[in-house]
C-alpha cells in the first residue's frame, strides 16, 4: 500500500518565488474560486529514505508555510516491524526537510494517509474488518485499545461515493479511491494542516509579544525602557498579528461544493481548527486591552512628567519676580 506523508513548517519567501498558482484537482469543482491561499510550487524530486524511493514535493502557502507531500509504497503497513520502518522513514524526511530550529522547538505539523484502491466488499465493511490494525497505523503505536476508544478513532468518515470513502483522525487519514483518485482529499488534508499550522504560529506570535510587553513594562530588566519607540513596535506587531488572523479566518470560507465542504469540516473538527481560532481570538482580544492600557498608562506618565516640568518652570518664573520684585523695593541691592 502507499503511504502519503505531510510536513509543514513555517517557511517565509524569499523574494523570488514565481506567481501563486491555482489549486487544482477538488472534486466536483465548485462555480466559484474554492480556496483562497497563494500556492507556489518548489520542487519536485524522488529520493532514497531507509531503502525507499520517497517521492517528494514541495509546496509554499501564502509565502508562509511549506507543504512537503511525500509518497512511498510499505509492502503491508499494518505489521508491527513494518510501523517501525516507517517511524524511521519518516524520522528521517523529518530531518531532512524541517530546519532544526522547528524540530526543536516543535513548530511544525506532521500527518500520515494511507491510500487504499481496493477495500472489499465495501470501504465500511473493510474498516470494520481491520479497525484495530488501521486504528494502531493511524495512532501509531503498538498498544492495544478497547472497543471504545477504536470506535472514536474511527467515526469520522466522509463517502463521495458507494465505494469511496475518507477516514480522518487528528494523527492520520485513510483514503479509498478504487481508481487512485487521491488528490483531491490530499488537497485539502495539507490545506487542514496548514490551517493548523498557521493557527499555532499565530499563537506563538502572540506569546512571544506578551513576554516582551512583561520583560519591558513588569520585570524592568536592564536595556528594556517602557518608550514611546517601544510601544509603537508593540502596537505594530499586534497589528500584523490581526490582519495575519484576519486573512488565516477568511481564506477558507469559499469551499463550497457538496463534498469538498463535508470533508472539510470532517478535517475542521477533528483538527480543532475553530478552538484553535477561538483560542487565538481571544488571546488578540486581551492583547488589545493590554496595550490599551499600556498606552493610557504611558500618557498619563508623560501628562505626569510634563505636568512636573511645567509646575517646575512656574516656580522659576515665581522666584524670579519675586528677586526682581524685592530688589525694585529696595530690600536686595543688585551690584553697588
Amino acid at each position: 500500500m502507499e503511504i502519503c506523508y505531510l510536513i509543514a513548517f513555517p517557511d517565509a519567501d524569499d523574494g523570488k518565488a514565481p506567481a501563486p498558482e491555482r489549486f487544482k484537482g477538488l472534486k466536483d469543482a465548485p462555480y466559484f474560486e474554492p480556496i483562497d491561499i497563494d500556492l507556489v510550487t518548489l520542487g519536485e524530486e524522488t529520493v532514497l529514505i531507509e531503502g525507499h524511493a520517497v517521492q517528494v514535493f514541495r509546496q509554499r502557502y501564502d509565502w508562509r508555510v511549506q507543504m512537503v507531500e511525500c509518497h512511498f509504497e510499505l509492502k503491508d503497513p499494518f505489521a508491527v516491524s513494518v510501523l517501525q520502518e516507517r517511524a524511521k522513514i519518516q524520522s528521517a524526511l523529518e530531518s531532512k526537510f524541517i530546519p532544526t530550529q522547528y524540530r526543536q522547538n516543535g513548530l511544525y505539523e506532521e500527518y500520515t494517509i494511507l491510500l487504499v484502491n481496493d477495500a472489499k466488499p465495501t470501504p465500511d465493511k473493510w474498516i470494520d474488518k481491520n479497525a484495530l490494525a488501521l486504528t494502531k497505523f493511524i495512532r501509531s503505536q503498538r498498544e492495544v485499545f478497547d472497543k471504545s476508544e477504536i470506535d472514536e478513532i474511527l467515526i469520522s468518515r466522509t463517502h463521495y461515493s458507494a465505494v469511496e470513502l475518507t477516514l480522518i483522525d487528528w494523527e492520520g487519514a485513510i483514503i479509498i479511491a478504487p481508481n487512485e483518485d487521491y488528490q483531491s482529499d490530499i488537497a485539502l488534508l495539507k490545506i487542514g494542516n496548514y490551517q493548523l499550522l498557521r493557527y499555532r504560529m499565530l499563537d506563538q506570535s502572540i506569546e512571544n509579544m506578551l513576554d516582551k510587553i512583561s520583560e519591558t513594562f513588569f520585570e524592568k530588566k536592564r536595556g528594556l525602557r517602557p518608550t514611546r519607540g517601544v510601544i509603537r513596535q508593540i502596537a505594530e506587531h499586534k497589528l500584523e498579528v490581526m490582519l495575519d488572523f484576519e486573512r488565516a479566518e477568511q481564506n477558507l470560507l469559499l469551499i463550497g461544493d457538496w463534498y469538498t465542504a463535508k470533508l472539510y469540516e470532517a478535517i475542521q473538527g477533528e483538527f480543532y481548527l475553530k478552538d484553535w481560532k477561538e483560542n487565538v481570538k481571544t488571546k488578540l482580544d486581551n492583547l488589545e486591552n493590554i496595550v490599551q492600557t499600556i498606552r493610557d498608562n504611558f500618557s498619563l506618565s508623560l501628562e505626569s512628567v510634563w505636568g512636573r516640568i511645567e509646575m517646575l518652570g512656574w516656580m522659576i518664573m515665581l522666584i524670579g519676580y519675586t528677586y526682581l520684585f524685592l530688589a525694585d523695593m529696595g530690600i536686595l541691592k543688585i551690584g553697588k
